[in-house]
């Protein structure tokens, strides 16, 4: 499973860092960065709250 993000959607709140910083980051510029390639074993429920906690609906799985 993967997470991406649709950069015209995404406001920079934060929430999914807060819940998986190590898959989430804001690069210098407050844009939102996300660790490419799968996500690892005990990853996929917590991006799922991250996905769910997203403000502005921007983020997303896939498989």
């Amino acid at each position: 499973m993967k997470v991406g993000v649709d950069p015209s959607l995404c406001e920079a709140h934060g929430e999914c860092m807060t819940i998986l910083p190590e898959v989430f980051d804001l690069d210098d510029d407050e844009v939102l960065q996300i660790r490419d390639g799968e996500l690892e074993s005990g990853e996929e429920g917590p991006a799922q709250r991250a996905v769910a906690s997203c403000p502005k609906g921007a983020l997303h799985l896939s498989r």
